[in-house]
């Protein structure tokens, strides 16, 4: 001990535990301390000894009833050098005449000091420690004593060093003032060292250290090195106060909750986060071999004001594979490894007001073989819980871009209807063709081919394209909002219709030849922006035209014309078309007039006519243009006088 006072504890009952100390001098020649007995008592020499019961644990202090002051002149009692007291003392805890346990104190103990001499006027430079350190042992805190766990501490003596020696203070403060740094050429520590380390380092003396400022500003802050590589992904904050629209939903780990979409180069990403009221249906082919399973159904999701809901997962199983089964190798039956895999999944979120209140998931499985390629299929739909049908997304009236357009069949008892455009799959037959739906703000053009007997009745045929044309859209109104209600009429548009071109020509009997064929159908939506809501733009159908564009078949022949079926492409096209939400001003006749003089709005204006001679050629300062100027008109004055018939005259003369 290095104070008046220590404190110690003895575990145990203490109850019929007498404690004692007693001061236990060295022997001179062995250096051991002299065995004690039970016989002490509560006070040795300058010392006190008290304990404090309690029910397991009793607390014991030691303390020096003597003062710590230096011997002024013909002082007693009092400390005759700096270090007041070196003795050796122990408390001993018996039960009758049995030793229970031992305690062995080491007190060296120096004299409280203060300064009663006269001041000097000589002031300690302290140096500038973002340049130099104050010293070399920074943890050396305490004048005239050992400080603890300070083993660069001069004042500690080796005995006193042996106690702290496996847990002194490192780096600058535990007295490595100039440690080596990351990005010295010679240094071995990898901690930070950069991936370019050591095509870029430094070569420099440990004098020059970048720790002196570190030290300088009291705490060492890890260097921030420009990386060549890319950044990895921070995890995410987790929201207390809600979702809005875009944000990614968060899971109970604090990390993004993840299914697979696509990217913008159309190849699938398995770790995309999901946005919270962004919905999507996307397609991912995959083979048993590249198969990865995705994230866990039982991973609990953030609601968005720190509460946790789990996934209501429904597992159903596929029979007819032949929907999502686009190839298959011919494999012998014996070699074929088999593995229940996911088929499908689709994900129904439903919301109330900016926080998610249930997640359902209905899981498809299947049996994925070798050899085969497998067409997975992730659907997310977030549902408004404000409606009874579940069928008005929160906070999101108008469109956004890449979000289905919405379609209702008023004609039918059930109003939900679709507007498609084909995706083709294998040869790009129609026969084998699916159907995607329209995205908002997608431009879109697709098609596939319908083979046709070159005897095929030309009536008959116009018949089957416009056939194939209409299944893609069965609907006869159009959502103008994303949350367009079936029941309320005024929330839809209806579909114009132009029918194709119906042609009296007749071919004379000839085969292989029909005019008129409306293989072409045209889709076009104008929309425009009404508002925002949150700073997201919101936009608003306004009227939905299609028309049909009519093409002349005629049969292909190939070699030796042996084939009796051609083929005959029909496409279908949507253009989205943006127009002011107001009909603009009409332009008055006043602006026409001056719109001919406006040079923002012409190429050519009549105030430019002279332009390097006006204020708008800014190429030179306008002093020089104006001397060059005067200087070309005087030339030009000077080219016209002598021009002049008279001027030869006079010249003559």
């Amino acid at each position: 001990m290095s104070g008046p006072r220590v404190n110690s504890f003895f575990l145990g009952n203490s109850s019929g535990v007498n404690f004692s100390i007693i001061l236990s001098p060295r022997d001179e020649e062995t250096g051991k301390v002299q065995l004690a007995n039970c016989s002490g008592s509560k006070r040795a020499g300058d010392w006190n000894l008290d304990v404090t019961p309690g029910m397991n644990t009793s607390r014991v202090t030691v303390s020096l009833t003597r003062t710590l002051e230096l011997c002024l002149p013909n002082a007693t009692e009092c400390c005759p050098s700096s270090l007041c007291m070196v003795e050796t003392l122990q408390v001993l805890a018996c039960r009758g005449s049995v030793m229970l346990a031992q305690l062995l104190i080491q007190a060296e103990i120096f004299a409280n000091s203060s300064f009663t001499g006269n001041v000097s006027e000589n002031a300690t430079i302290i140096p500038n420690q973002a340049f130099k350190p104050l010293g070399s042992c920074p943890c050396n805190l305490t004048a005239g004593a050992c400080d603890v766990r300070c083993c660069c501490d001069l004042e500690c003596t080796p005995d006193l060093q042996q106690l702290f020696s496996g847990s002194c203070f490192t780096g600058v403060f535990g007295g490595d003032v100039n440690p080596p740094f990351d990005q010295l050429c010679t240094s071995q520590s990898m901690e930070y060292t950069p991936e370019w380390f050591p095509f870029l380092c430094v070569q420099s003396s440990l004098d020059n250290t970048p720790f002196l400022g570190y030290f300088y500003h009291g705490s060492i802050s890890t260097p921030k090195v420009p990386s060549f590589k890319i950044p990895p992904q921070t995890s995410p904050e987790k929201p207390f106060t809600g979702y809005r629209e875009g944000d990614p939903i968060i899971t109970e780990e604090e990390e993004y909750f993840t299914v697979p979409q696509q990217s913008m180069a159309g190849q699938c990403v398995g770790n995309a986060p999901v946005a919270y009221l962004h919905n999507f249906d996307v397609k991912c082919l995959t083979s048993l071999e590249s198969y990865k399973e995705g994230l866990p159904h039982d991973v609990r999701i953030n609601t968005g004001t720190a509460d946790f809901i789990r996934q209501n997962v429904v597992y159903r199983t596929i029979t007819d594979r032949s929907k999502f089964i686009t190839e298959s190798e011919s494999l012998h039956a014996a070699e074929v490894l088999c593995q229940n895999v996911t088929f499908a999944e689709h994900y129904k979120f439903i919301c109330k007001d900016k926080n998610i209140e249930q997640v359902n998931v209905t899981v498809f499985l299947g049996s994925l073989c070798d050899g085969e390629i497998l067409t997975q299929r992730f659907t997310v739909e977030f549902l408004s819980l404000k409606s009874p049908n579940g069928e008005e997304l929160f906070e999101n009236p108008g469109y956004q871009a890449g979000k289905p357009v919405r379609a209702a069949n008023m004609n039918a008892s059930d109003p939900l209807g679709s507007l498609n455009i084909w995706q083709p799959a294998g040869r790009g037959l129609c026969a084998s063709a699916t159907y995607r739906p329209v995205l908002f703000g997608v431009d879109s053009y697709s098609g596939c081919i319908l083979e046709v007997d070159i005897n095929e009745d030309c009536s008959f045929l116009r018949g089957n394209v416009t056939e194939k044309l209409n299944a893609l859209i069965q609907a006869t109104h159009i959502g103008k909002r994303d949350n367009s209600s079936y029941s309320d009429l005024n929330d839809w548009v209806e579909i114009i219709r132009l029918d194709p071109f119906s042609s009296n020509v007749s071919t004379g009997g000839l085969k292989g030849f029909c005019p008129d064929i409306p293989a072409n159908l045209n889709i076009h939506i104008i929309f425009a922006k009404v508002g925002a809501v949150q700073g997201i733009p919101q936009h608003q159908i306004l009227a939905v035209q299609i028309s049909y564009s009519t093409v002349l078949w005629q049969f292909q022949c190939g070699l030796g014309c042996r084939n009796t079926f051609s083929f005959l492409p029909i496409t279908a096209s949507v253009q989205f078309i943006e127009v002011p939400a107001q009909p603009p001003i009409p332009v008055t006749r006043y602006q026409k007039i001056y719109a001919e003089f406006d040079c923002n709005q012409n190429d050519v204006c009549l105030p430019q006519l002279l332009y390097p001679l006006t204020r708008f050629y800014t190429g030179e300062p306008y002093s020089q243009c104006l001397a060059k100027g005067l200087l070309l008109a005087f030339l030009v004055l000077l080219a016209a006088i002598m021009s002049n018939p008279w001027f030869s005259k006079l010249w003559n003369r």
